[in-house]
């Protein structure tokens, strides 16, 4: 592995703690709470390679299964893994593997594309996870915990946009500076 990968392996963990820090949105009616580091598993999958889209994200959440409270609220420890949000978290490796493996076969980054991308993996693949999981671990019905996380719809929508403009931005500043480091 080359000193610039474990390089932006390292910076996306980071944001992700980073993300961590802004304190969650709770609701009354769910015990999952709103908050921004979907934003950082797009932007690991937006620039980076596949597999350190999913290692930064896998180092991340053993970082949380440590103890260190890394997730919003300053949550941490094993004990996430087995609450409502564990189908979320487990499934942020995969998500950002399928970003970042995505936007790869893109010939042209068009904003519009990768907010596309964002929504299909960064919020459908993560709901498709956590859902279930969330439904189980609560005792509700799948139908219920479904229209539990419409709540969370329009700020992913929100994340999904901002994440499109960063990571079209990120991937053309880092081609311009690989191409005038290659001259």
């Amino acid at each position: 592995m080359q000193v610039k990968d474990m390089t932006f392996i390292s910076l996306s963990t980071a944001i992700m703690a980073v993300l961590g820090f802004f304190p969650p949105i709770s609701l009354p009616f769910t015990p999952v709470p709103i908050t921004f580091q979907t934003l950082g598993v797009m932007l690991a999958g937006g620039v980076n390679k596949p597999r350190n889209a999913a290692l930064s994200l896998i180092v991340f959440l053993l970082l949380v299964a440590s103890g260190l409270p890394l997730l919003s609220g300053g949550r941490g420890g094993i004990g996430v893994f087995m609450g409502p949000s564990a189908g979320y978290l487990l499934a942020y490796p995969v998500a950002a593997f399928c970003i970042s493996w995505t936007v790869g076969k893109l010939k042209v980054l068009h904003v519009r594309n990768l907010f596309f991308i964002h929504l299909l993996f960064g919020v459908l693949l993560l709901y498709t996870a956590g859902v279930p999981v969330q439904a189980f671990l609560m005792q509700i019905p799948l139908t219920e915990a479904m229209k539990l996380c419409l709540v969370y719809v329009p700020g992913d929508l929100l994340k999904s946009a901002a994440a499109a403009f960063l990571v079209q931005r990120l991937r053309k500043a880092l081609k311009n500076d690989v191409s005038r480091n290659a001259a």
